[in-house]
Formats: structure tokens, C-alpha cells, sequence
């Protein structure tokens, strides 16, 4: 299945606030709250935006705290809420850490969660790779690849049309145990996360989309190849949703350090670099803009959505 429209470059973006590693999150985002969360998200439904998404964290170890921080928002509570503050826009775990939870659990969550929001879920789903949080909640850090595959199986049949799902499997095994709401979708996609060779192989054989985990521009005409090939050979027909994670952005000329990895110009320029994603395959690009405050990342979307969507063909 295709879930987003054929023959145009999607975009979407993951939420600000929302998770704060120190990787990407902009300085202004520490003091922000719930209504600079809610006017994003409403600012990306107006201008266009094909998802807005939030991630998956249970708990952070001190270890990690300083670089990844401990902000990080249930993305079923976030985006739960969001979906009433929102139209059309579709909502993204990305991703889900589906292995820390019992797939029934998963789905009731998610079922529920599309179910309100009249069928606006993406399920992203990924390894995970916190080893503190597995054993936290009881859950086989070491075997997380071989759990995530199984369990995307198990959310195939409960979050599918039945009301009381069947799966038998080496983790996890149920049946005869019914539950509603259904969602709204007759399917809800899944796309998989990361860039890894098992990652890639999941999402080429388990997924209706992969999102990739920061793989470069020159790196991702091979991993599409890959998809494709791995497709091919098990016999999946079905078109498969490619996504990238573009360089961050900033729309018109910044006038302050956006820094040197960030692109910025005229939209036609932007449009023309974005583009190329295209090019390569690629049906959508998460995108990220430089901001100082929420009205300039608000003005940022605004502007992107206005003048340099509309170019990327």
C-alpha cells in the first residue's frame, strides 16, 4: 500500500518540543510548553505537512541523560491530543519502541488512537537501542531484532479487521481475546526505522515504509537498490513508502549561523536541492528548520508550505 499520494515529494516533520536531545533541539524549545506544541502541530495541518510525528522513549539512564536529555513525550498521549487540535494531518510514532511493550498492549493503544483520529496513524516502529530501558520494564535487549519482527507480525493481526486477532509465535501467542475499538483503517501502515543492513531487510520485507536513521544523501540511492532487490526476491508486490531525513533547513536568507550543513535560500533553490531526494526514489522528506523561537519556526513552515512546496513537482 501506498500511504501517502503517488507523483508529488511528500514532507513531513517530527514534532520540536516534544524530545529535546541536544542533537537537534533549538535552545527556545527548553521553556516551551503545550500551546507552542499545539500551534505547530495546527501550522503544519494549514500548510501542508503529510505527517507530524513524536518518539518513543520510557526512560532515560543518567548516562545518556546529558546528550539525549529526559524530555521525551509519550508519542500516543502527544499525538493523541494533537489529532483534536488537528484536521488532516497524519500522526507518526517514529518510532514506536514496540519490543519495551506487549504487542496487545501496542495495539490497543494505537487502534484507539486512530480509531479517534478517523484514521490518521502511521505506525513507525523500530529496534530500540537503550539497553537500560529493556530491563527496566522486563523487556530482551539482546534479541530486540528478532522480538521487533515477530511483534510486527503480531500488530499485522491486531491491528487488522478482526475484533479478536490470532498470532502463534516463539514470543508471543494469543487468541480468542477481543478488542475494540478496531481502527478506523482497514490497514494502518508500518513503517520501519533505521539504516542498519537488519533494519533495512525489515522494512523491505515487513513494511509499507522505511524510515531511514540519518543516512546521507550519496548513501541512499544503495539502500534504496537494496529495498528493492529484497522485495523483488521475496515476491512483494506492494509499492513501499521510501523516506529521508533532508538537511536542515531555513527559508530565505537566516541573517545568523544556521550552520554549515543547513540549507537556505530562495524556495526555488531549496526546491530545486529537494528535488533530488526525488530523484533518487525517495516519497517523502522529514524536514527540520533552524528556528530562535516558535514564531520563527512557525514562519519557517509557513513559508515552506507557501512558496517551496508547491516547486517540489
Amino acid at each position: 500500500m501506498r500511504t501517502l499520494p503517488e507523483g508529488r515529494l511528500e514532507y513531513g516533520m517530527q514534532l520540536p518540543v516534544q524530545s529535546q536531545s541536544t542533537i537537534y533541539a533549538e535552545p527556545w524549545e527548553a521553556a516551551a510548553g503545550v500551546d507552542d506544541l499545539v500551534e505547530i502541530a495546527r501550522v503544519a495541518d494549514r500548510s501542508g505537512f503529510a505527517y507530524i510525528a513524536s518518539c518513543d522513549h520510557v526512560a532515560i539512564p543518567r548516562r545518556l541523560a546529558d546528550a539525549m536529555s529526559t524530555v521525551w513525550y509519550d508519542p500516543v498521549a502527544t499525538l493523541a491530543f494533537l489529532a483534536a487540535a488537528t484536521e488532516r494531518v497524519r500522526l507518526l510514532s517514529h518510532v514506536a519502541v514496540v519490543g519495551l511493550r506487549h504487542p496487545l498492549v501496542t495495539a490497543k493503544q494505537y487502534a484507539t488512537l486512530d480509531h479517534l483520529s478517523g484514521g490518521r496513524l502511521v505506525l513507525g516502529v523500530g529496534a530500540g537501542h537503550v539497553r537500560e530501558e529493556f530491563e527496566a520494564v522486563g523487556a530482551d535487549f539482546e534479541r530486540r531484532g528478532a522480538v521487533l519482527d515477530e511483534t510486527i507480525d503480531a500488530l499485522r493481526a491486531a491491528l487488522g479487521p478482526d475484533e479478536f486477532p490470532v498470532h502463534h509465535g516463539k514470543t508471543y501467542d494469543f487468541e480468542g481475546l477481543g478488542q475494540r475499538p478496531r481502527p478506523a483503517q482497514e490497514r494502518v501502515p508500518v513503517w520501519v526505522g533505521g539504516s542498519s543492513p537488519a533494519a533495512v531487510r525489515r522494512a523491505a520485507l515487513r513494511g509499507d515504509g522505511w524510515l531511514p536513521q540519518g543516512d546521507p544523501r550519496d548513501r541512499l540511492p544503495g539502500q534504496i537498490a537494496r529495498l528493492t532487490a529484497l522485495r523483488a526476491e521475496a515476491g512483494v508486490e506492494e509499492p513501499l513508502t521510501i523516506g529521508a531525513i533532508a538537511e536542515p533547513l531555513y527559508v530565505g536568507e537566516p541573517g545568523w549561523e544556521v550552520g554549515r550543513r543547513t540549507l537556505s535560500g530562495p524556495p526555488e533553490v531549496l526546491a530545486a536541492s529537494l528535488r533530488e531526494y526525488a530523484a533518487m526514489g525517495v516519497h517523502q522528506i522529514q524536514v527540520r528548520f533552524r528556528s530562535r523561537s516558535r514564531a520563527e519556526l512557525t514562519d519557517q513552515m509557513a513559508a515552506f508550505g507557501a512558496d517551496v512546496a508547491p516547486h517540489l513537482g
